[in-house]
């Protein structure tokens, strides 16, 4: 595959195509490995690469990326994994050398002015008499436009990174340009559950326009898909992370000035949280991009250890419900909890499937998965039972009606993610259909979020 891909040997060759020289070479000086089998091996390993090198990693970074993953199918490059591993830990984890480095020093340059941009913006109401202020509620503004305060910059570093064209840019704009016109026009009455529901899921829907920007222009693939999916799942980790730090900070704060008299509490509450929370989507960008093999290696701890957590909770709350016979209270509040209950289950059933090399053969962490996602499809028909009695007996509302969505979509998801996890452990289907039915089902997230943004409001005579 060396001399057949197509590349001069006699030309300078790219640092992708060194590292894969190097590898072959090192797979030639074992007698036991067959071309055929080096070939073959090789496919894989330009796969993995070519999907880090649109990810936006170095050739270097993507070529060791590529061979640690298949390290874990192949013992003989895990044996050259295993002797370059100082290299491997210098340039991923350290940082990397030359050009790279002044690579990533423009891209944080790029990030921190964006998240400058970013927490400017969320002040910039005052200007216009939209005020923060500790002692009463967060003005309605605030709640409507949350996310088109900051995510155009999100998508707007995505957008420089990947080097959109102009039509490109437009295209991207679009999704934000309805958002803000349809949520800041709309005549929503005072507290209206309406807008709640509109400004929560217009929140996801530029969320997935984010991942336009992200991929390239190529969301409509299923490995950018995928990309995105697990740079969701990255990204949370480093946000929560800088979050609990941040909370840390500001805590601290107002101990050592309240120490000396100065009650720094409505400053913090009004300048520097929503300032830190809105700069700080931008920089956990930047780190998931510049730290990749970081997380990477993080994310099938994290998976392993809250799997099982995640399933033993739903099962025992499946035994206290039918050991004591109660049904689930339906209330505003209890709607809410399960929602975000089976939205956090069905996002760790994501993060496992893009955490997991679709090469392994099934074990017993799927057979685990498996348990969680039969466990969630079980409460979620529980809920569902209990949503449409409410409705059939109390009449519709718009938490409701939005709720038994959700729970519809979330119930097909997890139906068949189930029907495609019980094949797999049975041998009897790859793990790429499950992979490729998650991607494919990113489309009716966003086309149920956009109804309940656009179609809601009158529905429900915006109240």
């Amino acid at each position: 595959m060396v001399q057949g891909n197509g590349k001069d040997p006699s030309g300078p060759r790219s640092a992708l195509e060194e590292g894969i020289a190097e590898w072959r070479a090192f797979l030639a000086r074992r007698q036991a490995i067959h071309a055929a089998d080096a070939d073959e091996l090789e496919d894989h390993l330009r796969s993995q690469a070519g999907a880090l090198r649109a990810a936006g990693l170095a050739e270097d970074e993507a070529f060791l990326i590529a061979v640690k993953r298949i390290g874990e199918l192949d013992a003989l490059s895990r044996e050259f994994a295993r002797e370059h591993s100082q290299r491997l830990w210098r340039r991923l984890v350290v940082g990397p050398e030359g050009g790279r480095e002044g690579a990533l020093g423009k891209e944080a340059g790029v990030a921190v002015g964006l998240a400058v941009a970013a927490a400017a913006a969320v002040k910039l109401p005052e200007l216009f008499g939209v005020k923060m202020d500790v002692n009463q509620e967060l003005p309605a503004f605030y709640l409507r436009n949350l996310g088109l305060l900051v995510l155009p910059f999100l998508a707007a570093f995505f957008a420089w990174k990947r080097e959109l064209s102009a039509a490109a840019w437009l295209r991207l704009a679009a999704p934000f340009a309805l958002g803000a016109l349809a949520i800041n026009l709309m005549p929503f009455a005072p507290g209206a559950h309406t807008m709640l529901l509109a400004s929560l899921h217009l929140l996801m829907t530029l969320w997935l326009a984010v991942g336009t920007a992200y991929a390239g222009g190529r969301f409509r693939d299923h490995e950018a898909r995928m990309d995105y999916l697990r740079f969701s799942g990255e990204w949370f980790i480093y946000y929560t992370l800088i979050a609990l730090g941040g909370g840390v900070l500001v805590g601290l704060t107002g101990f050592v000035f309240s120490a000396i008299g100065v009650k720094p509490g409505p400053f913090l509450a009004t300048w520097v949280l929503p300032c830190g929370a809105a700069g700080a989507v931008l920089v956990a960008a930047w780190l998931v991009e510049a730290k990749q093999s970081v997380i990477e290696n993080m994310a099938p701890v994290l998976t392993m250890l809250f799997t099982p957590l995640f399933t033993f909770m739903l099962l025992a709350f499946l035994a206290t419900m039918a050991w004591t016979g109660s049904g689930i209270d339906v209330k505003r509040e209890v709607l809410i909890g399960f929602d975000l209950l089976l939205a956090v289950v069905a996002g760790l059933v994501l993060y496992a499937i893009s955490a997991r090399d679709p090469m392994k053969p099934p074990g017993l962490f799927d057979a685990l998965q498996l348990a969680l996602i039969v466990s969630a499809l079980l409460v979620d028909l529980v809920a569902l039972g209990a949503i449409a009695t409410r409705i059939s007996e109390f009449g519709a509302s718009p938490n409701k009606v939005a709720a038994l969505g959700e729970n519809v979509i979330l119930l097909v998801n997890l139906g068949w993610s189930a029907v495609l996890s019980a094949r797999f452990l049975a041998g009897r289907a790859v793990f790429a259909q499950l992979e490729r039915w998650q991607t494919a089902y990113l489309p009716v997230y966003a086309a149920w979020a956009w109804l309940v943004v656009l179609l809601f409001p009158p529905l429900f005579s915006y109240r």
